[in-house]
């Protein structure tokens, strides 16, 4: 491996953790299915695949959730339960920060929504101190569709080798090797950053 230009970091389960029950239980216990049935609809359906492609808005998805489940609160409520379900990953955020000491360009590349990005935009202060931001509802694609790595090429203006991108998905991962990036299969946090420092990217 080449010392790139740029990192591209995945967001879910690379930089912060979630977890999709916590959500269930929540809208379940203001609704007429159970817990298990609504993380099954909100996390294994179609819908959430439309909503993060940005084919339906934050309202249209509320409102088939809500047709579906019988959920008895508010859009804003709803936004709530559906987005608080994140948790840092500290070491990775830290060795995020260590590579903006050393003057890298960092870069988000997520399959998200406006929820999810608005909840962690106000709660996890390390989110701003990124380049950019591709995400996948802002551009009517979900990874590892070829489509969405273009868009990354034309915003880091990298292309090939120039790009290290950690992702915790071998279909994502192998998608930005098909591009000839350089990849990291995110497995761990010790593991990545040995990886980072073998590229030499941090400082001494």
């Amino acid at each position: 491996m080449n010392r790139p230009d740029v990192v591209v970091f995945d967001l879910g389960k690379v930089l912060v953790d979630f977890d999709y029950s916590i959500a269930g239980r929540r809208i379940a216990a203001r609704s007429t299915m159970s817990a298990t049935d609504v993380q099954n609809f909100i996390d294994h359906s179609p819908l959430l695949f439309r909503y993060e492609t940005g084919l339906i808005d934050r309202q249209q998805f509320f409102d088939e959730v809500r047709a579906t489940t019988g959920f008895q609160g508010g859009i804003d409520e709803f936004a709530q339960f559906f987005a608080d379900i994140f948790s840092s990953i500290d070491e990775m955020i830290k060795l995020h920060a260590q590579l903006r000491v050393a003057a890298v360009p960092t870069f988000i590349f997520s399959n998200t929504n406006d929820l999810a990005v608005e909840h962690i935009r106000r709660h996890f202060p390390f989110f701003a101190n990124f380049d950019a931001y591709v995400l996948s509802y802002e551009h009517g694609a979900m990874k590892p569709s070829a489509k969405l790595y273009e868009v990354v090429e034309q915003v880091t203006g990298k292309v090939g080798k120039q790009i290290l991108y950690i992702d915790d998905r071998i279909e994502n991962a192998e998608a930005g090797l098909a591009r000839d990036w350089q990849v990291i299969h995110h497995v761990s946090p010790q593991v990545s950053r040995e990886i980072v420092e073998s590229l030499k990217l941090l400082p001494d």
